[in-house]
């Protein structure tokens, strides 16, 4: 396979090979601790002709770097513990991009052979108990601190495995954090906190990276504590705090062993029956548009986000998702989704990366029987800085028709 010339690759440090004479050298009739492993790397390097008279740094560099390809993820573990780093995109052996402050940066390091990075695609998917192989070349995975992870195999990939790593913040992100970020405003945030504790059903909608789950997650953490919640995940992401009573499900994939496949729609229908205050689904993206809308017209609270451009794009998306589910008339469908839902968040990424609230909308029935929105706060921009930060502000343009929840709860607008 070709390498990234004149790039550093995965044990470009290690002319003499010792990674994979310590492989060759691993008992894998069991599992060796940490320290039995660091002690083999330092007793082959002092074997080593030629490593044994490197430098303590360089000494330690290619210690870390050959520990890191075996229990680790080879070139990818200094990316992951670099908290600055917000995705790893990795394009077979070609050089690796990150995003870092909302920007995509190329770096000068890369996979040595499409071995090597499927080699750690294996371990992450083995490691989350899911299978990728020819046969089934995607895979949906998570890593130890709760990343998100896809990955492709060739022949899928033709350009070798591709490897994409969403990383979150080791600390969950909290409406404080948002405001502090300047994501939303006192106000709108004021106003989030009272729909959230009187149950409204919220969904939050934007495109890929703008921040759908850690607004999610932001939310969350205003639900009162003494609530049952219960979060329904492809791959769990989210990070509640300070919640006790708290039940997190995920789905499982079809597999060789005979385990038939859980999906979002399976977890819905048993959280019914599970008590919920609180129902909480990372993302509805198909067919479960179907039993979401059905458990908030039945009388359960529930928030969850979506993929859309806009947020009156998302009437549309929600129709679309139903129907795939379900044959019902389209009119049915618009009045499940305005009577169900009571407020829709559209977040998106602006020029200079930066991630906002650009719109908070109630959704209202229009004559002709369509779902149309009310807007509440929307972002005005009003220019930007030398340094080409946008400059703007989230502003209040109505009020809430429908506040009925709110009255319920004993909470004043």
């Amino acid at each position: 396979s070709p390498t990234c010339s004149g790039k550093k690759t995965e044990n470009s440090s290690d002319p003499s090979g010792l990674h994979g004479r310590i492989m060759e050298r691993l008992d894998l009739s069991r599992q060796m601790s940490e320290e039995e492993i660091k002690e083999m790397i330092d007793v082959e390097i002092l074997r080593d002709e030629k490593a044994r008279y490197l430098d303590l740094e360089t000494k330690t560099a290619l210690r870390r770097e050959i520990f890191y390809a075996i229990r680790r993820l080879g070139i990818l573990q200094d990316l992951i513990n670099d908290p600055g780093i917000t995705e790893i995109m990795v394009n077979g052996t070609d050089p690796v991009f990150v995003e870092r402050e909302g920007r995509l940066i190329q770096l000068s390091v890369c996979f040595e052979t499409r071995e090597k990075l499927n080699h750690v695609i294996q371990q992450i998917a083995a490691d989350c108990n899911r299978v990728i192989n020819e046969a089934s070349p995607i895979v949906d995975a998570r890593l130890k601190d709760g990343s998100r992870v896809n990955a492709v195999l060739y022949p899928v990939a033709l350009n070798g495995p591709i490897l994409t790593i969403r990383r979150f913040p080791e600390e969950a992100v909290t409406m404080e954090k948002l405001l502090a970020l300047g994501s939303v405003n006192e106000a709108a945030a004021g106003f989030l906190k009272k729909l959230v504790r009187a149950g409204c059903n919220i969904l939050i909608s934007g495109g890929t990276g703008c921040g759908k789950t850690t607004f999610l997650n932001a939310l969350s953490g205003l639900i009162p504590r003494e609530q049952r919640v219960i979060t329904i995940e492809d791959s769990a992401e989210l990070q509640l705090q300070d919640l006790p009573n708290l039940v997190r499900m995920e789905t499982r994939n079809a597999n060789v062993e005979g385990c038939r496949e859980i999906t979002i729609r399976d977890l819905i229908r048993t959280s019914l029956r599970m008590r919920p205050d609180r129902l909480i689904v990372g993302e509805v993206r198909g067919k479960e548009a179907v039993d979401m809308l059905q458990s908030i017209n039945v009388g359960h609270s529930a928030m969850t986000t979506v993929h859309a451009n806009s947020v009156r794009d998302v009437a549309s998306r929600l129709e679309t998702m139903v129907l795939m589910g379900m044959e019902l008339p389209v009119s049915a469908v618009r009045k499940q989704i305005v009577s169900g839902f009571d407020l829709m968040i559209h977040l998106g990424r602006l020029r200079d990366g930066s991630r906002h609230v650009l719109e908070i909308a109630e959704p209202v029935s229009g004559q002709d029987g369509t779902v149309e929105l009310h807007t509440l706060f929307r972002f005005e921009e009003r220019g930007e800085t030398r340094e080409g930060k946008v400059i703007g502000e989230l502003l209040r343009t109505g009020e809430l028709k429908n506040n009925e929840k709110l009255k319920m709860a004993g909470i004043t607008e």
